[in-house]
C-alpha cells in the first residue's frame, strides 16, 4: 500500500512538472517583430550584453550620420532608445511572473530528532501542497493565458511607441519647414514697414497707413517667434522619445520637407486587405476574458479550503536495550472553512470575469467604428492636402505672376506686391500644415490597421492674408 501510493504521488508530481507554463524571450520578441513586422522591420530586440548594446550604439551613429527619414527614425527608436528597452525588460519580468504563477510550490523538508532517556526518535517529514498538485493544469492553464496576455501586450506597446514617434517626427519636419516660411514673412513685412516708414517721412504715407505696415511687421515677428519655440518643442519631443543623449541630439538632422504625397491614397478595397483578422485589441480582450474564466472556475475551489499532504518517515533507537524500530505513515491537513467561506473571493472573481467579457464585446462593436472614422480622417486629410498642392497654391503663383505683370506696368505698387508675396508664404505654411495632418493620419491609419486605435482629428486650417497691411 505504501509502494503504491509513493508511486502515485511521484508519477503525479512528475505530470504536473511535464505541465507547466514558461516563456522565451527570444520567442517572445520574434513573435513581436512577425505579428508587427510593419512596425518593427524585424528589428526589434532587447539588449541584454555590453556587446550587443555596442553594437546598437555603433548602428545609432550610422543613422544619425546623414538626415534621418521616417522610416530611420523608427530604426532610431529600436535601437537607442533606452525606454524602449526598459519597456522591453519591464514585458519580459511580467511574462516571467506569469509562468511563475502557473507552476507548483516547492515542497518542504523537515528533519526533528527527539531524545528521551536512553531512546532517540529521528523523524522525516516531505510535505507539500496536494490542492496545489491537483490543480496544476488549471493553474497552468491559467498562466499560459497571462502569458499569451503579456505577449500581446508587449506587440501593442511597440505599435504605439512607434505610432508615436512617427508623429514626432512629422510635426518636428512640419515646424521647421514652417518656420522658415515664417522667417520669409517677416523679411517682407520688416521690408515693407520700413518703407512705410520712409514713406511717411517724406509726406507721402500718412500715420495710420504706416501704422498698419507696422502692426503687420510686429505681428509677423511674434508669428516667427512662436514658429521658432514650435520648432523647438517639437525637435525635443522626438529627441526624448529617441532617448537621445546631448551629443547625439546635436548630430540629429531632419529633412528640409515632408514626404511627397501619395500618387493616390488607400482605397477601402485596400483598408480591407490589410486590416488585421487577429486585432491586437480583440486579441488583448480574449485573453483577459480566457485567463479571467479559468481563475474563475479554480478560485471556486482555492477560496474555500486548502489540503496539505506531508508523508512521513521515523526510527526510534534505544540505547540501553540496543533495539531498533522504524515507521512510516503521512499526514493529511485541511483548512477548515470556518471563519471565511471565500464569498467575498468568489464574487470578485465573477465581477472581473463579467467586467473582462463585456469588455471583450465593447471591444469588438468599437473596431469597425474606429477603423471607419480613421480612414475617413485619413481621406479627409488627404484630399484637402492634395487641394492645396494642385489647386492653391497654383493659383497663388498664377496671381503673383499677375501682380508682377501690373507691377511692372506700374499699376500697383511695391506695397501691394510685398503683400502679395506674404500671402504667397502664407498659404504654402497652411499646405505644410495639410502634409502635416495627412501624414499624422497616415500613421495612426496604420495603427488602427493592425488593432491600436489612435485618435485623430482633421483641424481647420488658418489661411494668412496681407490684405489690411496693403491697403492705404
Amino acid at each position: 500500500m505504501n509502494l503504491k501510493f509513493k508511486s502515485m504521488v511521484l508519477t503525479a508530481v512528475a505530470l504536473g512538472l511535464s505541465g507547466c507554463a514558461s516563456y522565451n524571450l527570444d520567442q517572445g520578441i520574434d513573435r513581436a517583430n512577425r505579428e508587427a513586422s510593419g512596425f518593427t522591420q524585424n528589428e526589434l530586440n532587447l539588449a541584454k550584453t555590453k556587446e550587443e548594446r555596442d553594437k546598437r550604439l555603433a548602428a545609432t551613429n550610422q543613422l544619425l550620420a546623414k538626415p534621418v527619414g521616417q522610416k530611420e527614425t523608427v530604426q532610431l527608436l529600436l535601437a537607442n532608445s533606452p525606454a524602449f528597452q526598459a519597456l522591453l525588460a519591464q514585458n519580459w519580468a511580467e511574462a516571467a511572473s506569469a509562468a511563475q504563477s502557473g507552476r507548483i510550490s516547492n515542497p518542504t523538508f523537515a528533519f526533528e530528532s527527539v531524545v528521551t532517556g536512553s531512546e532517540t526518535e529521528l523523524n522525516r517529514f516531505f510535505s507539500f501542497g496536494l490542492l496545489d498538485l491537483i490543480t496544476l493544469p488549471q493553474r497552468s492553464a491559467i498562466a499560459n493565458h497571462r502569458v499569451e496576455q503579456a505577449q500581446i501586450r508587449i506587440t501593442a506597446e511597440v505599435v504605439d511607441q512607434v505610432t508615436r514617434v512617427r508623429q514626432a517626427w512629422v510635426r518636428a519636419v512640419a515646424a521647421e519647414q514652417s518656420y522658415k516660411y515664417a522667417g520669409q514673412v517677416l523679411a517682407s513685412a520688416e521690408a515693407s514697414a520700413e518703407l512705410a516708414r520712409r514713406m511717411e517721412s517724406v509726406g507721402n504715407f500718412n500715420k495710420l497707413t504706416r501704422a498698419r505696415h507696422q502692426a503687420f511687421y510686429a505681428d509677423a515677428a511674434t508669428q516667427l517667434a512662436t514658429a521658432k519655440q514650435t520648432a523647438v518643442s517639437r525637435q525635443e519631443e522626438l529627441v526624448r522619445l529617441l532617448g537621445l543623449d546631448e551629443v547625439q541630439a546635436k548630430q540629429l538632422v531632419l529633412p528640409e520637407r515632408l514626404p511627397n504625397l501619395p500618387k493616390q491614397p488607400m482605397s477601402p478595397e485596400d483598408v480591407a486587405k490589410q486590416v488585421s483578422q487577429e486585432r491586437l485589441d480583440v486579441q488583448q480582450a480574449k485573453a483577459a476574458f480566457n485567463a479571467a474564466a479559468k481563475a474563475q472556475g479554480l478560485n471556486r475551489v482555492t477560496s474555500l479550503t486548502d489540503i496539505e499532504l506531508s508523508v512521513r518517515r521515523g526510527s526510534v533507537s534505544d540505547s540501553s536495550t540496543s533495539s531498533y524500530s522504524s515507521r512510516r505513515g503521512y499526514e493529511v491537513g485541511v483548512k477548515l472553512p470556518i471563519f471565511d467561506w471565500g464569498d467575498l473571493q468568489r464574487d470578485a472573481m465573477n465581477a472581473q470575469t463579467l467586467a473582462a467579457a463585456n469588455q471583450l464585446e465593447a471591444t469588438i462593436r468599437s473596431a469597425g467604428s474606429s477603423l471607419r472614422e480613421n480612414y475617413a480622417a485619413y481621406r479627409t486629410a488627404y484630399d484637402i492636402s492634395r487641394h492645396y498642392k494642385d489647386e492653391v497654391i497654383p493659383l497663388r503663383k498664377v496671381i503673383s505672376e499677375e501682380n508682377v505683370l501690373r507691377y511692372n506696368g506700374m499699376i500697383i505698387g511695391v506695397f501691394e506686391l510685398l503683400a502679395d508675396s506674404r500671402d504667397q508664404i502664407g498659404t504654402v505654411i497652411s499646405a505644410i500644415a495639410a502634409e502635416q495632418q495627412f501624414w499624422l493620419a497616415d500613421a495612426a491609419l496604420q495603427a488602427t490597421l493592425i488593432g491600436r486605435p489612435t485618435a485623430i482629428g482633421v483641424a481647420a486650417i488658418s489661411s494668412t492674408s496681407s490684405n489690411t497691411a496693403a491697403g492705404h
